[in-house]
């Protein structure tokens, strides 16, 4: 297996882009890509820092995933989680961000990449409570890019076909997979049976 090793060798092996894929990318938020946004309830959160590379998915209510503040800057509260903080670190090291909005039902996806900070300013997290429970930091991003990726990916994973949802009744679950990583010291039926009421308790 011979590896391409330049960006010259990329290039005269694809061709040049199209047109369409050129136009469409913008420094800031339009009308259009805004509406996007604004539909979209789960974004993945990619970052890189000293120790590599980190992807995270974040998800919310519609209108309450992140806060657009103006054309070029989005706020992101960082919900309850597990305190690993693995793109909170990146982002303190290394401000890059890239990030992939999905809208259940929508073949476009939207990107966006930029360069963020990590804030715990008490006012500003308790705007984005939700049930009286305010975010531990929110997440700064000022906008470089934005484009969005048409639908070929999305159709050839057929990702919003609900005769495909029944797959995951045969996936292993969350204490399924804890039990066999830990060798049986944490996870199990137990962690599974109590998983919902858990969630419901701690989701913000």
């Amino acid at each position: 297996m011979q590896p391409m090793t330049s960006i010259s060798e990329l290039e005269s092996h694809y061709g040049a882009p199209s047109t369409a894929s050129l136009v469409k990318e913008t420094d800031r938020l339009v009308p259009v890509y805004r509406r996007l946004i604004e539909a979209s309830p789960f974004v993945g959160l990619a970052t890189v820092g000293p120790d590599g590379l980190d992807c995270s998915p974040r998800g919310d209510r519609s209108g309450e995933l992140l806060r657009i503040v103006d054309d070029h800057t989005l706020m992101m509260p960082d919900r309850r989680g597990n305190n690993r903080i693995d793109s909170l670190r990146n982002i303190v090291t290394d401000p890059r961000v890239a990030l992939l909005f999905l809208i259940p039902g929508s073949g476009t996806a939207l990107r966006v990449n930029g360069r963020a900070i990590v804030t715990a300013d008490a006012d500003l997290c308790r705007s984005f409570a939700v049930e009286d429970k305010p975010p531990r930091s929110v997440i700064v991003i000022t906008i470089e890019k934005v484009y969005f990726q048409c639908a070929r990916a999305i159709i050839r994973s057929e990702l919003w076909n609900p005769d495909h949802y029944g797959r995951a009744a045969t996936l292993p679950s969350a204490g399924e997979i804890l039990a066999a990583l830990s060798h049986g010291q944490t996870g199990g039926a137990d962690y599974d049976s109590q998983w919902t009421e858990r969630a419901k308790s701690s989701l913000w």
